[in-house]
């Protein structure tokens, strides 16, 4: 099985991960390890998985201001 080492913004915050997934409208990432230990990190975005050296990066970002509804 692939276990995957996590990194924010190029510090490690996690290990044995086996799960992610990218929340589809709220720019969150959620993790979960061998464990079932689960991380949800906001503000994210998956920026590099290399599945040969085990590693997925994620990246903060400044969300942008929502535009405002004009009617």
């Amino acid at each position: 099985m692939c276990e995957f080492k996590v990194f924010l913004d190029g510090e490690k915050v996690m290990e044995d991960v086996i799960y992610a997934k990218a929340g589809e409208d709220d720019g969150s990432v959620t993790l979960r390890d061998v464990l079932g230990e689960t991380k949800r990190f906001e503000d994210t975005r998956i920026l590099e998985i290399d599945v040969q050296e085990q590693i997925l990066k994620i990246k903060r970002f400044s969300p942008s201001p929502r535009s405002p509804h004009v009617f």
